[in-house]
């Protein structure tokens, strides 16, 4: 357990495989071959940098699978594994003795290993060793073991107050991994992950408020459990508060990695149906929570942010609560005419109906709070977030803003989790 818990983003693993790394690339440069050095080392570079280049212009100007432009070190650390799995052939036809070409093998494992640590480090995605390798210490349940009810449920306002932890509690929370299927929507989604914190497990159960999240744009409901930390974060919630911790249902808001449905019910998915009537219905018919819509709450990560947004102006009775990380400034496909003709059949109208900042100006929110967190690094998305917390502001919320450490990146969505827990948890009435 000491090596999966082994940081992948801090201390010296990304210092020492950067530095086998660096060794890696000049092992597979330098050669006695002259052959070696004047011809495969340029010509490889030549090739290395013109598929760099072509996957830049095809991903962010031609197929634009992303709303948001890729940062321009990823392509080039990932061009430079390129370089270095193609220079690994002309170098292996180089070396002259067994021991070299060992040798090279572990060069380019390394110059791979560097080129994986430092995209890594861009996203802060995999933050140890169990997460990259998909090994978790959190203990898993199926359905048939949480859909029991107790008769005798524990309430209250806080809940917190009426509740004593029993002795035979878990000391952890547990996840459930369960497909929500999209009845009303007809929404195709992925399974949902399930934080069960302690007291779930237990013969009186408290009816415990509910946090709905979803992940960002690449991405999937197992980002919230790796990058997202959302387990250890909740963990150490509940064992400050005697087990307590709102379940957290990491819904499916996108259908697949790399799909843009906006959040919106459209042509693309029908996904805000999904996410207001199917994840609901879902969640209070199989697990035993709190019901009352107050205690509910949506937040999500960057794509995921700007879709909490969208659920809390265009469904304020279901999800009255938000927790918006990076979200941006309106949901998008990267350019507006794009965005309106995939979702909106070319309508700026049925866009504004749905869209944040329009109903924000023209619908007053009073019983709706959240907060908007955003990375001390990354000033574009600063800038949305308090153009939506002035607008939110304008609208009646009872609204925060908030920065962290970090950028674009799970650093800050991770970070901005912890530190809104406590504030969510006595919005929905589990502390005072």
């Amino acid at each position: 357990m000491a090596i999966l818990d082994t940081s992948l983003v801090s201390g010296p693993v990304p210092i020492v495989v950067t530095v086998a790394g660096v060794l890696g690339l000049v092992w597979l440069v330098l050669a006695r071959s002259r052959r070696h050095l004047t011809r495969a080392v340029p010509i490889t570079l030549v090739i290395a940098a013109a598929l760099t280049v072509a996957s830049w212009v095809i991903i962010e100007k031609i197929w634009r699978v992303f709303p948001d432009p890729v940062e321009i070190s990823v392509y080039v650390w990932v061009g430079l594994g390129v370089f270095g799995l193609l220079l690994t052939v002309p170098r292996l036809l180089a070396a002259a003795r067994w021991w070299s070409k060992v040798i090279t093998v572990l060069a380019l494992i390394a110059v791979v290993a560097t080129a994986a640590a430092q995209v890594n480090l861009v996203f802060d995605a995999y933050p140890t060793v169990g997460t990259a390798v998909g090994i978790s210490s959190v203990e898993e349940v199926g359905v048939d073991e949480v859909t029991g009810r107790t008769a005798d449920p524990v309430t209250g306002s806080p809940l917190e107050a009426s509740w004593t932890a029993p002795a035979e509690m878990p000391a952890g929370g547990r996840i459930l991994d369960a497909p929500i299927p999209g009845t009303a929507s007809g929404f195709s989604a992925r399974d949902a992950k399930v934080y069960l914190p302690p007291a779930y497990f237990t013969d009186r159960r408290p009816l415990l408020p509910v946090l709905v999240l979803m992940a960002g744009q690449p991405g999937s409901p197992d980002d919230w459990l790796t990058g997202g930390r959302l387990v250890s974060t909740m963990d150490r919630f509940a064992e400050q508060h005697k087990g307590l911790a709102p379940v957290v249902v990491v819904a499916d808001a996108t259908g697949s990695t790399i799909a843009n449905p906006l959040c919106v019910d459209s042509p693309l998915g029908n996904v805000a149906t999904y996410l207001s009537k199917d994840v609901p219905a879902w969640v209070n018919s199989t697990l035993q929570v709190d019901p009352d819509p107050k205690h509910w709450a949506v937040g999500g990560l960057s794509y995921g942010g700007t879709c909490a947004l969208q659920m809390a102006t265009n469904y304020p009775a279901i999800y009255p609560t938000f927790l918006v990380l990076s979200g941006q400034l309106e949901p998008t496909l990267g350019d507006k005419q794009r965005t309106l003709d995939a979702a909106f059949g070319g309508s700026e109208a049925a866009f504004e109906a749905v869209n944040p900042m329009n109903l924000m100006a023209s619908t007053q929110f009073p019983d709706t709070a959240g907060v908007f967190v955003v990375g001390a690094s990354d000033p574009d998305y600063q800038k949305s977030a308090q153009q939506l917390l002035a607008a939110a502001q304008k609208a009646g919320m009872n609204v925060q803003y908030a920065e962290v450490p970090g950028g674009h990146s799970y650093e800050t969505w991770s970070a901005g989790l912890e530190l809104e827990i406590g504030w969510l948890a006595t919005r929905l009435g589990l502390t005072s």
